[in-house]
């Protein structure tokens, strides 16, 4: 279990930079390009995504990294950005409110998933 926490609190801090990446990219989409905030959020995510997939892979899970694992990370998460997208275009939310809950939903999920299945050690 402490191992468990000890991934989490690196994960947390890659995750904050990935979070500013993503709201700055986020916003841009959105304002700049006048993208709904379902494309807006996947394309963010997708970007920030990429950096954080690296660098956890590196820090986080001491893993390689792999295109398979890659695609399967950006494949899950990128459903879930592109879902919480759709829905604040649906429900008409502010975009804050879109990076927001993705960014608290994506912590958890994003860390689970990663945890669990992408970079997951053989055997375990």
């Amino acid at each position: 279990m402490t191992r468990l926490w000890k991934g989490f609190s690196s994960y947390t801090l890659i995750g904050i930079a990935n979070t500013v990446i993503h709201w700055q990219l986020f916003f841009m989409f959105r304002t700049g390009f006048e993208l709904n905030q379902a494309l807006s959020n996947l394309l963010a995510f997708c970007v920030a995504a990429s950096f954080s997939f690296y660098i956890n892979a590196l820090f986080t899970f001491d893993s390689p990294v792999s295109l398979g694992r890659y695609l399967l990370f950006m494949t899950c998460m990128g459903g879930l950005s592109l879902a919480v997208g759709w829905l604040g275009d649906h429900l008409r939310m502010p975009g804050i409110v879109t990076v927001l809950v993705f960014s608290l939903v994506s912590l958890v999920c994003g860390f689970l998933l990663s945890h669990c299945v992408v970079f997951r050690e053989r055997g375990q």
